[in-house]
């Protein structure tokens, strides 16, 4: 029994799955290696748990539920969402056998829903100022993206054995262009790749090798690059034009930001009405080796 909330047991494995699910997102921001911050992480992730489970509770206790009728329409919308009632029940792993249960989720769903929107009502829609400030201090966001133009020398490593020789004679050729040599000239005479394909044009991120792209997007224009290797073989490259990417008109932009601005209102909202719930919650946690970590709110 390691986390309760107002005699709600969490099981181990909801918490597991949160716990999962917060440490892939920072894995795949690159920002933790291996088990470095595990600690913190299931700290989020009761956390997150428990803000859930008391709006859940709040609702119960202060909406009515929601009428049949309106939890047959919010069952028929999911259907619809998943292309159908036989995908929804394909996609969700679940069966016509637990419609009830479905149902029972759906209807907590519309009391969580309706109390967040009484919550929030009282909050004032972003103002064109704020929103202009927003836009002025976050330009990256609301910019095109860069564009770079690069030509490449690829060389094919069909024999592991002859890797290090072919590595070290594009080394040598590396340095005939760090030199001044033409790409191109070089290019046609060292280059697997046919004439037509040395010149790369201009691309955006996504567009090509993750490996290319990381090496073509952290260069200057005219620079020549290291030999570096992707699941092809190795190549070179030289960037030969960028295109910095403009910002979108202000206009173009402001809706999205006036939803941007009033969801941030809204999770501050809902954060104080938790920490109002929290005062007077009762939430324990069990370390797993029988220790105590939390707080009894009375």
């Amino acid at each position: 029994m390691p986390l309760v909330i107002n005699d709600q047991t969490i099981d181990d494995d909801v918490i597991d799955q949160e716990f999962s699910a917060i440490k892939a997102h920072y894995e795949s921001l690159g920002s933790i290696s291996c088990c470095e911050r595990d600690g913190e992480f299931r700290g989020y992730a009761r956390d997150n748990i428990a803000f859930r489970a008391l709006l859940t509770q709040e609702a119960q206790r202060t909406i009515p539920a929601p009428r049949t009728e309106e939890v047959s329409q919010a069952f028929d919308k999911l259907k619809e969402e998943h292309g159908g009632t036989d995908q929804f029940y394909a996609n969700s792993g679940l069966s016509p056998e637990q419609d009830e249960l479905i149902r029972r989720d759906l209807s907590l769903n519309l009391q969580v829903e309706a109390l967040r929107a009484d919550a929030c009502k009282s909050l004032p829609e972003p103002t064109e100022a704020e929103c202009r400030q927003f836009y002025d201090s976050n330009l990256d966001q609301f910019s095109d993206e860069n564009e770079v133009c690069a030509s490449h020398i690829f060389k094919s490593v069909r024999e592991v054995e002859k890797r290090e020789e072919i590595f070290e004679a594009l080394c040598e050729v590396r340095q005939q262009l760090v030199d001044g040599a033409d790409f191109t000239e070089i290019a046609k005479k060292h280059s697997d790749k046919p004439e037509e394909e040395i010149d790369l044009g201009y691309f955006k991120r996504g567009e090509l090798m993750d490996e290319f792209e990381v090496v073509a997007f952290s260069m200057k224009t005219g620079e020549v690059s290291p030999v570096f290797c992707t699941p092809h073989g190795f190549h070179l490259a030289k960037v030969t034009g960028l295109k910095v990417g403009q910002p979108k008109l202000f206009e173009s932009v402001r809706a999205g930001i006036e939803s941007e601005l009033l969801a941030q209102r809204q999770d501050a909202r809902l954060q104080e009405l938790v920490d109002e719930l929290k005062k007077t919650a009762k939430i324990k946690y069990t370390e797993p080796d029988g220790g105590f970590d939390g707080h009894d709110h009375d």
